[in-house]
């Protein structure tokens, strides 16, 4: 929940000008919800996607305050974010609201970006496999469903002591996690687990992000706080 109209111009300006040079790379951003009107209109046209932070689990109705999936196809967006730490953590989503969210935005052809992982104490008491093998499994049925009908999904796993903490995980932890989780997807009978793109998030800078990057099951980055300097996010 950062910025003004003023600082999404600028950043969005300078995304979609730095866009040209990587349109080989996949990428894309999702600002709050006030600012995706402005991210349509000044990344239309160029190879930066806009998405969206969130959304409702409901599809329409008597919820206010929230966005619906189909509000964000009509403002364009290709992306959305779903169970992010902070809306589990702060917001008390639960497994179950995230499957419904996940749901919920293959059923508007958005990509879900699946978010995953362990907090400190979690890793410190050697669960982070336990934790990230219930989430991905409160969401599998929907992952295949979407697998079986060709639907892009994205997996993103950050974990929650490397957000904006200025910690990062290790390139051999982050590969560790990835792998986990991709075998998991494989054990569960998913034949194209290996084309499901996962993220990793927390923390990541232009410094760090070669070595990251370089593991086998690390396929890009969810970006948080270089994001909002567009040369760090554009370096990346």
């Amino acid at each position: 929940m950062h910025g003004s109209i003023e600082m999404a111009e600028e950043l969005l300006c300078a995304l979609a000008q730095g866009a040209a040079r990587y349109v080989s790379v996949g990428m894309g951003v999702c600002p709050p919800y006030p600012y995706l009107g402005l991210a349509a209109a000044r990344l239309s046209g160029t190879s930066m996607a806009w998405g969206a932070q969130d959304l409702s689990a409901h599809a329409a109705g008597a919820f206010t305050g929230e966005v619906s999936a189909a509000m964000l196809r009509d403002l364009g967006c290709t992306w959305v974010l779903v169970g992010h730490s902070e809306r589990r953590s702060l917001h008390g989503e639960t497994d179950a609201v995230v499957a419904a969210k996940l749901d919920r935005a293959l059923e508007a052809a958005l990509v879900p970006v699946i978010c995953i992982g362990e907090s400190l104490a979690e890793r410190e008491a050697h669960q982070t496999e336990a934790v990230v093998a219930r989430q991905v499994d409160a969401v599998l049925p929907s992952l295949m469903r979407a697998a079986q009908a060709g639907a892009p999904v994205v997996l993103a796993y950050e974990p929650v002591w490397a957000i904006g903490t200025g910690l990062t995980a290790t390139p051999e932890q982050a590969q560790q996690v990835h792998a986990f989780v991709r075998a998991r997807l494989m054990a569960a009978g998913m034949t194209s687990a290996h084309q499901v793109p996962i993220l990793y998030g927390g923390s990541v800078k232009p410094s760090n992000a070669p070595e990251l990057f370089a593991q086998p099951d690390v396929d890009g980055g969810l970006i948080g706080g270089a994001s909002l300097v567009a040369s760090d996010f554009l370096a990346i």
